[in-house]
């Protein structure tokens, strides 16, 4: 009885907070958004505030942490796609060459973070490997990376042969993090999968489930995705030439993400393409505006999202015309850091807000400790030439305040360390 007492009134009070916080909403803003209150806060209609809005069970957020190309510019990274959907999940598709900080200001918890899917192997696809692998490793991640991608069509062409060989390229880094914070998370678990699948499930778990067709791009290996959540379907496309797989089964989708290529014309002037190279790059392994329009009009989805282009003042307009030239319905343009908020009642388009000095958020997992026993990668050369007789009195104060406060005053940590480099 005393119970049920207390939850009515708990739920009483949540009621009357809901409603004072309505009243306060709607004092500061009239209909339509007016402003009727100076200390009122603006509507969120433009901007997406990360960390601040959760997602409804049956939602899907798309943040765009990258859109750009090979070439790297300050303003605009290669192709990274953020999807999370209501049940917590979160997927990064593709990790091009500079998405790392964008993906990084968003300010998720890394743990969360740790399912990559490749389309393909270029480096602006993938490029920021190195970033997400070892960024989530030093920030908390418990666990090794996971990485889904494609074979190819000799075994040195495909995903497994690559994050093995990354492993190898990085391998000085992996060993002195491993001693030094835990092996465990440094790791990177591959599940590769047939490139040749049309509509394979490759990945299927909690309410989620993504699909790879094959892709027509630079030699055989490409795929692109799609993902299937709480009755909605988005379609992140690869780099491809327009395709019949992705005429097939990107139908009926809320939201298509599609590549757009800027004309040759531009390649030549502004990229310093020979025109040849121009000739191919837009419209033999990749799609022109106008294609892009005629296989967007084709499917018909809720939303079109153009993107692989280097959105500036002298492109976008002229591939915008050019993808009308095919294509009426809607879409976006992207550019980094632009989100998509998908339901069954719309799809809502805003500007991601962040800071450049974002640091990582704990996340509710322990990462596991140092491993005992591991030999450390120092030799009593190096160790020999450690100053601490200048160091460690200098340092010693703030050592023992530190200490003091997280209660390590009877583990000599420094004498652990010592012994275990020894």
């Amino acid at each position: 009885m005393i119970k049920n007492t207390l939850n009515a009134l708990f739920m009483f009070a949540a009621t009357l907070l809901l409603v004072s916080l309505w009243i306060a909403t709607t004092a500061a803003w009239g209909a339509g958004g007016t402003v009727t209150d100076p200390t009122g806060t603006a509507p969120d209609r433009y901007v997406y505030y990360p960390g601040t809005e959760p997602l409804a069970k049956d939602e899907i957020r798309i943040v765009a942490c990258g859109t750009g190309m090979p070439s790297a510019r300050r303003g605009q990274a290669a192709t990274c796609f953020l999807v999370e959907t209501g049940n917590g999940d979160k997927f990064i598709f593709d990790i091009g060459s500079g998405s790392m900080a964008n993906l990084a200001s968003l300010m998720i918890p890394y743990q969360y973070l740790d399912k990559l899917f490749l389309t393909h192997l270029h480096t602006d696809h993938m490029g920021d490997l190195d970033s997400l692998w070892a960024g989530g490793w030093t920030a908390g991640r418990p666990n090794a990376l996971r990485v889904w991608g494609p074979s190819g069509a000799r075994e040195d062409m495909g995903t497994e042969y690559s994050m093995e060989n990354f492993l190898r390229h990085a391998n000085w880094d992996y060993m002195t993090r491993a001693v030094n914070i835990s092996p465990g998370p440094g790791g990177i678990e591959t599940t590769e999968f047939d490139y040749k699948g049309v509509n394979q499930v490759v990945y299927q778990e909690n309410g989620v489930t993504i699909r790879s067709i094959p892709a027509v791009h630079a030699g055989d290996g490409p795929v692109s995705y799609i993902l299937e959540y709480a009755g909605l379907k988005i379609v992140v496309g690869g780099d491809t030439f327009p395709n019949k797989w992705f005429l097939e089964h990107a139908r009926n989708a809320d939201l298509v993400i599609h590549e757009a290529f800027t004309s040759p014309d531009l390649f030549v002037e502004l990229y310093n393409m020979p025109p040849g190279l121009a000739w191919r790059a837009c419209c033999a392994f990749h799609t022109s505006g106008q294609a892009f329009g005629k296989i967007i009009s084709t499917l018909k989805p809720r939303h079109a999202v153009a993107y692989h282009f280097l959105n500036e003042e002298a492109t976008r307009y002229s591939l915008y015309d050019d993808i009308r030239e095919t294509y009426d319905g809607p879409l976006s343009m992207a550019t980094d850091l632009m989100v998509w908020n998908i339901t069954k009642d719309g799809i809502r388009e805003r500007m991601a807000a962040v800071t450049d000095e974002a640091w990582s958020v704990p996340g509710e997992a322990i990462q596991p400790g140092p491993e005992r026993g591991r030999i450390s990668e120092y030799t009593k050369y190096i160790l020999d030439g450690r100053w601490d007789e200048g160091a460690q009195p200098a340092q010693k104060q703030m050592l023992d305040e530190f200490s003091e406060k997280y209660g390590l005053q009877d583990q000599d940590w420094r004498k652990q360390m010592m012994q275990q480099q020894e």
